[in-house]
């Protein structure tokens, strides 16, 4: 799911020749055509990403017709703008996405920033929720999702956590049960180390209309009636791009995978 933004497009470009006045050129066409540049930047080397406004789509379809005669570059797309185009303008690099499965997005640590905004821009959105994230330990999985509630103004909820000392909760006051709140689930110690009263908070949880989050959901969704289709976003976090996320430590009865 990538939500598209309401009168802005992505325009994006390969550069065979950066020469001089190449991008005043293209500026100039799209100010006397009235189409506002709302930011440009730089994205995966020769490609340059710009974001247009104009509310007029007669002009994005006579914009994308004169662009084919501008010499030097070639257009690689001409879209109505998303969330992610917007957020590899900001960042100048797309998100590695898995081409064969859309819903799930992989980062390692040092792209700790990017991941943090397209947690936010997921908070962002209201009503049910579901996104799962996969890590090894101590790579920053819950680290990110609380700094992504924050720059999303939302408030963070932990139902289960290992982040300073094992929680797991059974009951939530009245207030907590806000659906603006971000509900963060540890799946392997919500189904491995927790007893029948967290699990029907956990029940409760699930059924509101709210953002929740999963860490390792391969173990929550390997120990409850939750499928694999029943998320909407899977985030991958890896120390390196080679890095293997395995579950190899863990069996039913004891984990010494601690997980943070």
């Amino acid at each position: 799911m990538v939500i598209e933004e309401k009168n802005q497009w992505y325009l994006e470009y390969e550069i065979h020749k950066n020469r001089p006045g190449l991008l005043g050129d293209i500026s100039s066409i799209l100010g006397m055509m009235s189409i506002l540049i709302v930011t440009i930047n730089g994205v995966d080397l020769r490609k340059r990403g710009m974001i247009i406004q104009t509310d007029n789509e007669e002009k994005i379809k006579l914009l994308s017709n004169v662009l084919k005669y501008i010499d030097n570059i070639t257009v690689t797309a001409f879209r109505p703008l998303t969330m992610l185009d917007r957020l590899a303008v900001r960042h100048g690099r797309y998100i590695d996405r898995d081409l064969s499965d859309k819903k799930t997005f992989r980062f390692v640590r040092d792209e700790l920033g990017l991941l943090v905004d397209f947690l936010c821009e997921i908070f962002k959105n209201d009503g049910h929720q579901l996104i799962g994230i996969r890590g090894m330990p101590r790579v920053g999985k819950t680290e990110s999702v609380v700094a992504g509630s924050v720059s999303a103004n939302k408030r963070w909820t932990f139902i289960s956590s290992t982040l300073l000392r094992q929680t797991v909760r059974s009951q939530l006051a009245d207030d907590e049960f806000n659906p603006d709140n971000i509900f963060i689930i540890d799946g392997i110690v919500t189904t491995l180390r927790s007893n029948e009263r967290h699990h029907a908070l956990v029940r409760e949880i699930m059924r509101l209309p709210a953002t929740k989050v999963i860490e390792h959901p391969d173990i929550f969704i390997r120990e409850t009636e939750y499928e694999y289709d029943d998320f909407d976003y899977i985030v991958e976090l890896r120390n390196d791009p080679d890095e293997e996320i395995t579950y190899d430590l863990i069996n039913t009865s004891f984990s010494s995978f601690d997980i943070s």
